[in-house]
């Protein structure tokens, strides 16, 4: 195990995480204004009222990548040291994060098309699924008996946080179930589970700080 590489793995991932969100934003094709349909001003604007499905998409995927980027960040900050299970871990972490962009597109697009329709959202309900499963499979093993934790980690705080990550499966299994049956509403789920996740373990940190106070 090697106490020197978090700080390699932390910048490595920070690179891709920047570059699934960059993509995301090219979904959102800018208005054609060659056509002279588009030229005048209630031309331009039922074009942009008519993109609201790629917006909403990109809003959602921005949001759970940019939850998932500050909880990985957070929990870096207890990784003290790397070992290869770690790395295989977080890459396969990464690489679920890194394809996020094309079942965004999928979603947009087929929202869009034909509102009604399901299988892209199960698509993107899926990858969602699997970017939980992941992200918990990352921390347990990081933190399992503090294996790669901070020798003095806080075993309240650890508690805390790995029963947060927890209710990322179940929540997203719900919205793949949500996802059968009302497209906008899974969308909507999806939004409330990433500022769930904003601020992972945020009580138990409170906690520990008021016992050092009490100490």
């Amino acid at each position: 195990m090697d106490e020197k590489e978090t700080g390699r793995v932390e910048a490595f991932s920070d690179g891709v995480f920047a570059v699934a969100i960059t993509l995301l934003v090219l979904n959102i094709q800018p208005p054609p204004l060659s056509d002279p349909n588009l030229l005048s001003d209630n031309g331009l604007l039922r074009y942009l009222a008519n993109q609201w499905p790629d917006l909403l998409a990109f809003i959602t995927s921005f949001a759970t990548i940019g939850v998932m980027w500050i909880n990985h960040h957070k929990m870096f900050s207890r990784i003290t040291y790397v070992d290869n299970s770690l790395l295989s871990l977080n890459l396969l972490l990464l690489f679920i994060v890194v394809i996020f962009p094309y079942p965004t597109a999928l979603l947009a697009q087929q929202y869009a098309a034909h509102p009604e329709g399901h299988t892209a959202a199960i698509f993107y309900s899926v990858i969602n699924f699997l970017l939980a499963v992941c992200f918990n499979l990352l921390w347990r093993y990081a933190s399992h008996n503090n294996r790669l934790l901070r020798k003095d980690a806080d075993t309240q705080d650890i508690a805390a946080i790995s029963r947060q990550y927890l209710y990322g499966p179940f929540i997203n299994l719900f919205i793949f179930i949500l996802a059968w049956i009302n497209v906008t509403v899974c969308v909507a789920v999806i939004l409330l589970a990433a500022l769930f996740f904003a601020l992972p373990g945020r009580s138990s940190s409170k906690a520990s700080q008021s016992q050092r106070r009490e100490a």
